[in-house]
């Protein structure tokens, strides 16, 4: 009889990278004082329920969120390390950046480290998860670059 291992890391690398462009992770719906309402605003403030989407379906946190604040607080109960020291990036690290004017509100913003200085995560113009630089700034939506605020891992067993 064959032994089936899943392999975590590997399925959670795959599940980022090919996120890319999916329209999924655009809407999270909510109740405000019995009033449903798209907290994501159609997949132009996803990033945390993006993320903390991955995370959840891969098991590495409790629940879907759609902060960036109570994602890392569900990281922190959920064997995550915070990578003191500056960034020494490794695939699959958690990057919060540091809060920046988006619309009309200031935000942070949450993605994921990918390999040669790319991140994904999710663009406020393109509404879905996309590909670009880890200063955020220099890709096609023409958002200001942003400096690594936080870099979180995961300690696989």
């Amino acid at each position: 009889m064959k032994t089936t291992t899943p392999l975590i890391r590997d399925t959670y690398i795959g599940m980022i990278k090919n996120s890319v462009g999916s329209n999924m992770f655009r809407n999270c719906y909510v109740l405000i004082d019995e009033v449903k309402k798209d907290a994501t605003e159609d997949g132009r403030i996803s990033c945390a329920f993006f993320a903390s989407s991955i995370l959840v379906i891969c098991k590495l946190i409790s629940e879907v969120h759609a902060t960036v604040a109570s994602t890392v607080l569900d990281m922190k109960k959920n064997n995550w390390l915070e990578i003191e020291g500056g960034p020494d990036l490794q695939i699959g690290d958690v990057i919060i950046w540091e809060e920046a004017f988006v619309g009309n509100s200031a935000n942070t913003h949450i993605g994921f480290y990918i390999g040669d200085d790319q991140a994904i995560s999710n663009s406020y113009n393109k509404q879905t998860p996309q590909i670009h630089h880890i200063t955020y700034g220099t890709n096609e939506d023409s958002q200001p670059k942003r400096k690594i605020d936080q870099v979180w891992r995961y300690r696989f067993e």
